[in-house]
């Protein structure tokens, strides 16, 4: 193959099916949830092979561009760009944007349009099907998705119907694609034959793709063009304007094109594709024990069948249970059966009615620098664990209305406070007063790790004014 493939990583996305592990401040994709990588690792180690992708370009929001960026170069790749959408406007204008983007670097550039958080167990499959599409987009001009050939029926996932084949062998045209069906319909469309599941995967000609879209949303197009345009590049990120993408209609890429245009092409491919939307979807694809049990952390499963149980906090033990989805974090807990948790977006709508904290942020929280935890919290004090990567450093910043003990847990801590700089190690400690300009940087080779202690009236983390940051947040 001598074109290559410029792979579009939609980094979108809640996960709430996941919960608790999956949260608004650490979705799915940024979890390891079939060891050793996180789903974004793998989605990228898939396109490491340079003779046949250009450097993938990741697109996200602003909260989550530098653990994205750290996760995709820890996976062995540099990306060819970050782009940051300054909202959600769905995967229309994501697909837009990236289709720019890749024209810009080649004029005849191939797009595939990739989210990030799906499983594909046959590397080869996927590979021979991206072969065949890109045959099929660069002779034909034609818009080409990917249908799962489905192994039951599947109420949670979308269809796409095919049509006549295609000269060559391996594409159908599209002949209708179908939102989630009921149980009895889903049955019916395995039996048929002729019905694939929507993996959300597309390629095609950067240049089809920006003409369909124009015939059929100039007003996405031109709001993307102008985003593009007038995009200004921020440390390794590039960031959209923000007037002018939130101009455009957020709509995704199957209702504002694929539904509508007459170049829709699917091939049909088995390789082991789960979009791991829910915990009996990570259950399916997860290796198993003789009884049938996906089973991660400290676990002791007694007389358990058919489970998924995982702990990222404490010793968790089972008895006498069947088909149940048993999951431990921190600071939740979820027990459920296998099939409700399909639902658990419901349960996790209502404990955002309550406010509960739990829906946004996990304990441990990351930060460009590393990251933090909170060990203990009550009337006017906090206590939090800090890890500082080597050659990293907090932004130089004050509080107003809190003051801080740190204490060298492991590392080298250079500590900067007012005009003072001190170089602190193990088993030593400082005093931060409220007002005081301060910044912790990390000046060893080894992770900086400390225990800080907060306390005043006010322990918010939104207490900070920063004065200077490497990582252009001040």
């Amino acid at each position: 193959m001598n074109q290559k493939i410029h792979p579009a990583i939609l980094c979108g996305g809640s996960g709430t099916r996941l919960w608790p592990l999956s949260r608004r401040s650490h979705p799915k994709q940024l979890l390891s949830l079939l060891e050793p990588h996180t789903l974004l690792q793998a989605t990228a180690r898939r396109f490491a092979d340079t003779a046949r992708f250009a450097p993938p370009v990741a697109l996200c929001g602003d909260d989550y561009r530098f653990i994205i960026g750290e996760q995709i170069r820890a996976a062995g790749l540099t990306p060819g760009a970050i782009i940051l959408e300054p909202e959600g406007r769905n995967t229309g204008p994501a697909a837009a944007v990236a289709s720019l983007w890749a024209r810009r670097q080649d004029p005849d550039a191939l797009v595939l349009l990739s989210p990030s958080d799906h499983v594909i167990g046959d590397l080869p499959a996927f590979h021979a099907a991206l072969d065949r599409a890109a045959e099929t987009a660069r002779s034909s001009g034609s818009l080409v998705t990917f249908g799962i050939r489905p192994d039951k029926p599947e109420t949670g996932y979308g269809y796409i119907e095919a049509g006549d084949p295609l000269p060559g062998g391996g594409a159908f045209a599209v002949r209708r694609f179908v939102e989630k069906p009921d149980a009895a319909t889903a049955r019916g469309y395995v039996d048929g034959g002729r019905y694939l599941w929507n993996s959300g995967l597309f390629l095609f000609r950067a240049a089809d793709f920006l003409a369909e879209l124009k015939r059929l949303e100039p007003a996405m197009l031109a709001a993307c063009e102008a985003a593009v345009d007038k995009a200004r590049i921020d440390l390794d990120f590039v960031r959209l304007d923000e007037e002018s993408f939130a101009a455009a209609p957020s709509n995704s890429i199957d209702y504002a094109v694929m539904e509508k245009t007459e170049r829709a092409v699917v091939i049909p491919v088995s390789m082991g594709w789960s979009d791991v939307g829910s915990w009996s979807a990570l259950r399916d694809v997860a290796d198993k024990d003789a009884a049938g049990n996906a089973i991660w952390g400290d676990v002791i499963a007694i007389d358990t069948k058919d489970s998924l149980v995982r702990s990222d906090g404490p010793l968790v033990v089972t008895f006498g249970l069947a088909n149940v989805v048993v999951v431990a974090t921190k600071d939740a807990v979820l027990v459920s059966s296998a099939e409700a948790a399909q639902d658990l977006k419901t349960v996790v709508s209502r404990l955002e009615d309550l406010e509960r904290e739990e829906t946004r942020a996990h304990p441990r929280v990351f930060r460009p620098w590393g990251w933090f935890e909170t060990m203990d919290l009550g009337p006017g004090f906090k206590v939090k664990r800090l890890a500082v990567k080597p050659g990293q450093r907090l932004s130089l910043q004050s509080h107003r209305h809190r003051a801080e003990h740190w204490v060298v847990v492991s590392g080298k801590a250079e500590v900067t406070c007012d005009d003072r700089t001190m170089t602190l190690c193990a088993n030593q400690s400082t005093y931060i007063p409220a007002g005081t300009t301060h910044r912790l940087g990390n000046s060893g080779d080894a992770e900086l790790h400390i225990i800080e202690v907060q306390s005043g009236g006010y322990l918010g983390e939104d207490d900070i004014v920063r004065f200077d940051d490497i990582y252009g947040r001040s």
